[in-house]
This record gives structure tokens, sequence and C-alpha cells, in this order.
């Protein structure tokens, strides 16, 4: 049931509870704003990103969840994962081999941007943004795991998203690529407005997010 934490936009977790074969995993209630992330930190098998996937709609069925999900007042919960509009990173960037880099952004360009021309400029300009000019035409394999880290965001970012969930993506990259892809994410996130909620094991992406900190896998 909805209370006084909807009232505010941004993305609002009401009594969230997850648990497996009547062990409970998770159970938080919080308000992320627009702009800002919450961070969910726990050992690796502790349940955390059981979090992302109730939220974005792809939870197993094994689990059992329960809570309220809303961002801007809108419940996530009632709608089917596709419509819920929830932008996703995880810890490999996941390009699509076949196609371009900047098919692979332009992909993910809403439906209602029509023409293959605009979709292109579309998918060039983010590129520029994210200091990749010119490699719109390349094989994704040929680019370095920060490359590959930028265009992903890219990519979710021009799909729209209401919230933006991370698993754990900056994990594979070297620490200078680390902190840059962290300074890039969270950058954009703000200003794009998204709500954002970040899983990790690492404490630095914690502090680099900034934010509320809630930890899982403790006693």
């Amino acid at each position: 049931m909805m209370n006084s934490m909807t009232d505010n936009q941004g993305l609002v977790l009401d009594h969230v509870r997850i648990a497996l074969e009547g062990r409970e995993l998770v159970s938080i209630s919080a308000r992320i704003r627009c702009g800002e992330t919450l961070t969910v930190m726990g050992p690796s098998g502790s349940g955390k990103s059981t979090l992302l996937a109730y939220l974005g709609g792809f939870l197993d069925p094994a689990f059992t969840a329960s809570g309220g999900v809303y961002v801007d007042g809108i419940d996530l919960i009632a709608l089917e994962a596709e419509k819920r509009h929830a932008g996703i990173l995880f810890q490999d960037p996941l390009l699509f081999p076949h196609l371009s880099v900047a098919d692979n952004i332009a992909i993910a360009i809403p439906d209602t941007v029509r023409g293959r021309k605009q979709r292109r400029a579309m998918a060039e300009a983010a590129l520029e943004d994210a200091g990749l000019a010119g490699f719109g035409n390349s094989d994704p394999d040929t680019l370095s795991g920060g490359q590959k880290a930028r265009v992903a965001l890219q990519r979710v970012l021009l799909s729209q998203p209401r919230l933006l969930l991370l698993d754990e993506p900056f994990s594979k990259l070297d620490a200078h690529l680390r902190d840059q892809t962290r300074q890039m994410v969270f950058s954009k996130a703000r200003c794009a407005g998204l709500p954002v909620v970040l899983v990790t094991h690492d404490e630095a992406d914690a502090g680099a997010a900034g934010g509320e900190v809630h930890r899982v896998g403790q006693s």
C-alpha cells in the first residue's frame, strides 16, 4: 500500500522483503531521490542482486518477494518488466558482437524516434559525449574495457529509463578505469536526474556513489 514516502519524486522501496526457502535475504525501506544513489552492500551470495531483479521485474520464481516499489508515484510491481523502463548495467557490458558500436547504442533508442538517420545521429552524439567520437563503425570487440563500459552506459541512458540499476558494473575494470568509470556513471545519472540502486561488495564504490548504504548478509 502506498504511504507518505511516495509523495516525492524518485524511487521508493516500501517494506521490500525478499526470501529464499523461508530465509530472509533482503529487508529494506528507502527513498532514493532523483540523481541520488542507494548502495546495497554485501558479500557474494548474500542476495543483494535479488533486489535489482525484483526492481527490474526478472526475479527468479524460486524467491518470494513482497513490498511496494514506486518511481514518481508509478507502481512498478504492477508493470511487466519491459514496461518498467529500468536501465541496468551489469559486470559485463553485454555489447552485441554482430552490431557496430553505434548500432549497439541505436538499438536502445525508443521506437518513438523514427528514421535510421535520426537514430544514427543520436547514437553518434552519445559516442561523442562519451569521448568516443569516430568509433561508431567500429567492431565492439576492438574496444577496451573502459570504452565498452562507456558505450553500455550511453546505451542505457538513450533508452530513457525511469531508474538506473547497477550490478557491480565496475568490478572487472582495473583500478584506474574503475575510478574513471565510477565518476562518469554517477555524474551522468545525476545530470539525467535518475534514482540509482547500486549493488557491490566494494567500499570504494559506495564512497564514490555517496548517499545511503544498506548492508545485507550480515548477522
